[in-house]
């Protein structure tokens, strides 16, 4: 039997016409003057359209954000920007966290916490900060990541080492006081502000180039990455599962002065807040959230009156990571040259894709007394 579609079957339908309106003909002729009556027209068939195969894209990128995991559509070569952000409360809510690709948080003095905005695979920022001062392990912090430091003055320690050192900063008060601006709408110094154009546009003023080393984290597949009910059959590492972790709530030294971060499984991230109201970023009033939330002891050193500190961010020691609903204990790792890694058992954790948050407290009177876990 002929297919609709075939050559064969298209042949057939046409031969029979021809033969169909040659007989109608030939009885004409036969009947003489007899009114022929009109031929039908034969009815032929189109062939059938053959469907075409539609080439199925692939849509998984090449490139992905060092610092994320993302998926980006063309390679990134632009140098991270490190910027000291304000944590007081008269500062909160701050703009541009939501758009870092990672953040750290750690103790200035006076018992309130210093953030620091690591910003490279996103852009069009038009708001980032207050901005503020910077402290030595600040610059560890920040270069670590090959990062332009960005600041607003900072502590005697921290000049000494920028002007020797010749590091490649950003500082209002001194050298890129074009590049910033100050807020009406609040008191100073709670009201510094650039945008990522205004800061690579000075760092190109500045001659400071992108060849620097930007540190590249292992990161989940996002398939094994999406499990939003926790790891159940995706073990971060082999052999090695997590414990059950939805809320976590970290004091740094005030207890008037308290971090949390709610596991939200539609999303697959933890929903940051502070003293129990939502964290929001200003620019666009959306709660903060980290895909990755690590929480490190590191030995912390008063230094003066004002309470200004020495922070190791070197050694190494104790951590906790909380991704997917579940924490895993572990430890936080340093090479020389590199940035602040989680692993256990010797080998890195893999990270889930999205923002990953820092929180470094001290080790006194013990890293886990800065630490409360709960699944409520």
């Amino acid at each position: 039997m002929f297919s609709k579609g075939s050559l064969s079957f298209k042949r057939f339908a046409w031969r029979t016409s021809l033969l169909s309106i040659a007989a109608v003909l030939l009885l004409s002729a036969c009947n003489g003057d007899k009114k022929a009556e009109p031929a039908p027209t034969p009815e032929v068939e189109a062939p059938m359209e053959q469907p075409v195969e539609e080439t199925q894209e692939n849509t998984s990128s090449p490139y992905h954000a060092p610092l994320t995991g993302l998926p980006l559509d063309a390679s990134l070569t632009q140098r991270p920007l490190a910027v000291m952000i304000n944590n007081a409360p008269a500062a909160r809510p701050q703009s541009g966290l939501g758009q870092a690709d990672m953040v750290y948080e750690v103790l200035a003095e006076g018992g309130i916490t210093r953030l620091i905005g690591i910003f490279q695979s996103q852009s069009g920022i038009e708001e980032i900060g207050p901005i503020r001062s910077i402290r030595p392990y600040l610059i560890n912090l920040g270069e670590s990541y090959g990062g332009v430091l960005v600041h607003a003055g900072g502590s005697p320690e921290a000049y000494t080492i920028i002007q020797q050192q010749r590091k490649q900063d950003m500082d209002e008060i001194g050298n890129a006081g074009a590049y910033f601006w100050r807020a009406n709408d609040r008191k100073a110094p709670h009201n510094l502000y650039s945008s990522d154009e205004k800061l690579r546009e000075g760092a190109a003023k500045l001659n400071y180039g992108n060849d620097v080393q930007v540190p590249q984290y292992t990161f989940y597949p996002e398939t094994i990455a999406a499990s939003g009910d926790g790891a159940e059959g995706t073990e971060p590492v082999e052999g090695v599962s997590g414990e059950p972790a939805e809320k976590v709530e970290i004091k740094f030294l005030l207890d008037s002065y308290v971090v949390d971060y709610q596991y939200d499984g539609s999303s697959n991230t933890y929903k940051r807040s502070v003293n129990g109201s939502p964290h929001v970023d200003l620019n666009d009033n959306v709660q903060l959230e980290a895909a990755n939330v690590i929480v490190l002891g590191a030995d912390h050193k008063v230094l003066d009156d004002v309470g200004r500190l020495a922070v190791n961010v070197e050694a190494g020691g104790e951590a906790m990571l909380f991704q997917r609903g579940e924490v895993i204990t572990g430890q936080w790792a340093r090479a020389a040259g590199d940035a602040i890694r989680f692993v256990k058992d010797g080998k890195e954790v893999p990270l889930v894709p999205g923002t990953t948050y820092f929180n470094i407290v001290p080790n006194a009177p013990s890293f886990e007394s800065h630490v409360t876990i709960s699944n409520p």
